[in-house]
């Protein structure tokens, strides 16, 4: 029988397989951690990047301060009288403080010292009391907070009463009043070490008990979750439990309340050293160039609005990081 020619392919019938289009390579998924996750929310926001820039540049100038003040501006204790002027009650020639290329933040009256090796050599003695009080409040707020919250009853009772005591008590009056029957020695140390480690003291045994309130409020949701029952079926002590599954389970918001509690140091700090209870001369501190100021701001403001920028630029730039980590951090935010 003659065969009539092949109809054609219908619409819609499958194509010979040389025939088919090339498909472009399908990308594969990639897994993105909890810290990637918040890196990316962090990189987003700009003010909060700026904040932890600021600090950062703030903490290497801490750091290389004699490098630093070598390069660009003279020793914190020489004295420079010859940039003082008699005639004026010991105040700097010229205008600004005596600012100049050599001087850029100008001289201190009466002692004629740098304010641009000050405010560098301030830094120093400001974050490192602010850093340390801020990890003796966390881990001890860390620590009773998350007992507080995972035991409950009597534990809970007493930790919560000993931090509404403490939040009661009066800081600075207390602070005051140690310095001023303070020995210049004790076991050994004496000078600027005793007198900043009286200030870590001090500020971090009253700050611990605003983290360890968040982290106990954390705790008593957290001690009813699943992971937390299977640990506690499967035979886990409270200590185990609690350094091991609800501490991990807490970094987030104590690295957030970390940030914050910082600025609240460094003012503390301030405070504390314009009031005379911080360190004493010559060491540098800008809660003291403050104190220094204050017979002098009327004819020159200029010796209180340098540290008092130098405060001001501290202390937001690392409340602008915190509220932009916070953000990052938090899961409902986004």
């Amino acid at each position: 029988m003659v065969m009539g020619p092949e109809p054609p392919a219908a619409a819609g019938s499958t194509l010979v397989a040389d025939e088919l289009p090339v498909e472009s390579e399908v990308r594969a998924i990639e897994g993105r951690s909890l810290g990637r996750i918040a890196w990316n929310r962090l990189k987003r926001d700009r003010i909060a990047m700026a904040g932890g820039i600021i600090v950062i540049v703030l903490i290497l100038v801490a750091i290389f301060a004699p490098v630093l003040v070598k390069l660009v501006a003279h020793p914190p204790n020489d004295f420079h009288d010859d940039l003082l002027d008699p005639n004026l009650g010991g105040l700097p020639k010229g205008r600004f403080g005596g600012i100049s290329g050599s001087y850029l933040f100008g001289v201190q009256p009466v002692t004629g010292r740098d304010m641009f090796s000050q405010i560098v050599y301030g830094a120093r003695v400001s974050l490192t009391v602010a850093f340390l009080a801020a990890l003796v409040a966390v881990l001890i707020g860390s620590v009773l907070g998350v007992a507080a919250g995972y035991f409950g009853g009597w534990v809970d009772a007493a930790i919560s009463r000993v931090m509404d005591l403490l939040l009661a008590f009066p800081q600075l009056l207390f602070a005051i009043a140690l310095v001023s029957v303070l020995p210049q020695s004790l076991w050994g140390f004496g000078g600027t070490f005793l007198r900043m480690a009286v200030l870590v003291v001090v500020i971090g045994f009253f700050g611990w008990p605003y983290i360890g309130r968040i982290v106990r409020g954390q705790a008593l949701s957290l001690r009813e979750r699943e992971f937390v029952e299977a640990s506690r079926s499967l035979g886990a002590r409270g200590g185990y439990i609690l350094f091991r599954e609800l501490l991990p389970n807490l970094v987030a918001p104590i690295l957030v309340y970390t940030t914050l509690i910082i600025p609240t140091n460094i003012l503390n700090e301030a405070a504390l050293s314009f009031l005379g209870a911080g360190v004493k001369s010559p060491t540098p501190s800008w809660g003291r160039l403050m104190s220094d100021a204050v017979n002098y701001y009327q004819p020159d403001p200029t010796y209180m609005i340098v540290p008092g920028v130098a405060i001001f630029v501290t202390v937001m730039a690392f409340n602008l990081f915190g509220d932009g980590l916070r953000d990052a951090l938090d899961p409902r935010a986004h």
